[in-house]
């Protein structure tokens, strides 16, 4: 476990005491153990990859299909909130550079979750879930340095109608 600290952290300073961010944030009521927090962010990307694969077994249902989808990614985006704790997780979502993405994100799952529980249209339900895959796949980019722009620039060259 000290050698997994040391690499999130960075290395330690040669006293034996690492700021991980596995420590921080791990006081209060329902304060965990580092291996405890492994572990429920281990089951909870599990779980949320395994209603993800679920969901495609029912494709051909898109209620069920979203339904499925949608918490398997909540689940899957939530485990890391058991690593770095939820104060520290939401201060990353919405943080100035991903904020839009967030929002966005966060509008189609619950555009997504409307379309297929109370409206009960298949077709908005798919329309729904492709938007919330594109909203998902430009949040996670956000997390990569530069990966939005280097996106967008292969985009704009792929689609650029002049020759």
């Amino acid at each position: 476990m000290q050698k997994l600290n040391e690499l999130f952290s960075g290395g330690g300073d040669g006293d034996g005491t690492t700021d991980s961010f596995l420590e921080d944030g791990s006081e209060g009521l329902c304060s965990l153990t580092q291996i405890q927090r492994m572990y429920a962010s281990a089951a909870s990307l599990a779980t949320g990859l395994l209603l993800m694969f679920l969901s495609m077994i029912v494709f051909t249902i898109p209620i069920k299909f979203a339904l499925l989808f949608t918490f398997g990614n909540v689940l899957a985006i939530g485990s890391t909130a058991f690593l770095m704790g939820p104060e520290q997780q939401m201060n990353m979502m919405f943080d100035p550079v991903r904020v839009y993405a967030t929002s966005i994100y966060t509008g189609c799952v619950v555009v997504a979750l409307i379309c297929a529980l109370l409206i009960h249209s298949k077709i908005l339900t798919v329309i729904a879930i492709l938007c919330e895959i594109c909203a998902l796949i430009w949040y996670s980019l956000s997390y990569i340095p530069f990966a939005r722009r280097m996106v967008s620039e292969i985009m704009i060259r792929l689609c650029d109608t002049e020759l």
